[in-house]
């Protein structure tokens, strides 16, 4: 018999998880205006709210923690963190911030400028949200079989290359300042993009003068897809694939609490030492100094070990594995995911689990307060409410795509619990009809409102 998969791991310590009722829950998800982000954790069973910050960290981990330099300046963890990026990733230059949005936020403060252009492939929230501070705008270009959820195709991430090459050619190059390409693509579904296409994008940019930069957060499990996946990549390790993958770019941000491993911290990485001055102006303004830039010593510690954890081929089979069995598992109740799940959570497609609610009432957040009362399981919505609204119009922007993520913490839960959440969800998608509106917003802020926002049923 073939032995059956196991996770290459085993649990040291284990942390204790409360149990609601139904009712209670209901008054919990009223009271917090039906925001899921209002919510209390230790009121949430299940919490697939993100995978950014919730993972479990190694024994290794641990102990790196315990030799963290705290120096101010020159601590020795930055030099252990700034040999694993060379190493892994392939870049000279690196600024430690204390999140991913930090990192946009000092290297965006550098190059947008009022009226620039950043096409990309279904820029995240905290992306377009500091393009569209700057009064940038961020243009999709994203391939279109990434926006048919049906449709099996190994690289929805990836971009297309006549959408890019037509902004490139009807708007002046000198407005557009940089591309940025996520990988995964977390707004399309978590979809990786294939190697061969980010030689494309890169050629293409190096044609027409624009700088290319990486939104690497996921960037480990994009790897796994294209070993997976790409036939030329099928025997080189992770870390092959990776430091190939960086060098056809500039540069790259880093939200290190997702691939980075820890719960906290992120970087900027690039190639360009003028780049690295300039930009080193804003992060001693915003995060810290050059060499901490927002992090403790041993997080700095930490997430250098992270890097090398999280591109082991081993750890990366058991992490795309239990998103796939979570989405197979959905799959099998009937209810209509995104297709192929993606590298770190899985997307209900809230269309097809709602028809009957329109966009305007939100059914992707519908679904996630549902399945919060249901089982109390948290999700977080990717659609209508993400999306915000056209900061020129003040008009809702209805994405093609309306999804609930359930996005899936790192070494953190069992198959028994990915067990628990597809029968909580197949129990609302049994009573789908029965629930005939969505909601209204009664606060919202003015950019990424989808953190704060205020909601009541209709």
């Amino acid at each position: 018999m073939k032995l059956p998969f196991a996770e290459p791991f085993k649990i040291k310590m284990v942390e204790n998880l409360k149990r609601t009722t139904k009712e209670e829950r209901e008054k919990y998800i009223k009271d917090s205006y039906y925001n899921l982000f209002n919510l209390k954790s230790e009121l949430v069973f299940i919490d697939l709210l993100t995978d950014s910050g919730t993972g479990a960290m190694s024994d290794i981990q641990w102990s790196e923690l315990m030799k963290g330099d705290e120096s101010y300046a020159g601590s020795r963890s930055y030099y252990q963190l700034k040999e694993a990026i060379k190493d892994i990733l392939g870049f000279e230059y690196f600024l430690p911030t204390h999140q991913g949005r930090a990192a946009e936020n000092v290297l965006f403060s550098v190059l947008i400028k009022k009226g620039d252009i950043i096409p990309g492939n279904s820029h995240f929230d905290t992306t377009k949200g500091h393009i569209e501070f700057r009064g940038g705008k961020a243009v999709d270009c994203t391939i279109d079989e990434g926006f048919d959820p049906t449709l099996n195709y190994p690289f929805k991430g990836n971009v297309d290359l006549n959408k890019l090459e037509r902004v490139f050619k009807e708007n002046p190059i000198e407005k557009i300042p940089f591309v940025i390409v996520t990988i995964t693509n977390n707004t399309g579904g978590g979809q990786p993009v294939s190697l061969e296409n980010i030689k494309q994008v890169s050629a293409l940019c190096k044609k027409y003068g624009v700088r290319l930069f990486i939104d690497g957060a996921r960037f480990a499990e994009n790897a796994y897809f294209i070993k997976e996946r790409e036939e030329a990549y099928k025997n080189k390790t992770i870390r092959e694939i990776v430091k190939e993958l960086f060098s056809y770019v500039d540069g790259m941000t880093m939200s290190s609490k997702k691939d980075g491993m820890v719960n906290m911290g992120g970087f900027i990485a690039m190639r360009d030492p003028e780049l690295f001055r300039e930009a080193s102006v804003f992060n001693i303004m915003f995060e810290g100094f050059v060499t901490y830039g927002g992090m403790n010593g041993r997080d700095m510690a930490a997430l250098a070990r992270g890097l090398y954890e999280s591109t082991e081929y081993d750890y990366l089979e058991y992490r795309v594995k239990q998103v796939e069995y979570l989405g197979k598992k959905l799959k099998e109740y009937g209810v209509p995911i995104l297709e192929p799940v993606g590298g770190h959570a899985v997307f209900i497609d809230a269309k097809r689990f709602f028809p009957h609610i329109p966009q305007s009432e939100y059914p992707a957040q519908l679904l996630g307060v549902e399945l919060y009362i249901e089982g109390g399981v948290r999700g977080v919505e990717i659609g209508t409410i993400l999306a915000d609204r056209d900061p020129e119009t003040g008009k809702e922007r209805f994405p093609k795509l309306e999804l609930l993520r359930l996005a899936i913490p790192r070494r953190v839960y069992t198959n028994n619990h990915m067990d628990y959440v597809a029968v909580a969800a197949a129990n609302v998608f049994e009573k789908r009809n029965d629930i005939k509106r969505g909601f209204k917003i009664i606060y919202e802020a003015p950019i990424m409102r989808h953190f704060t926002v205020k909601l009541k049923r209709l």
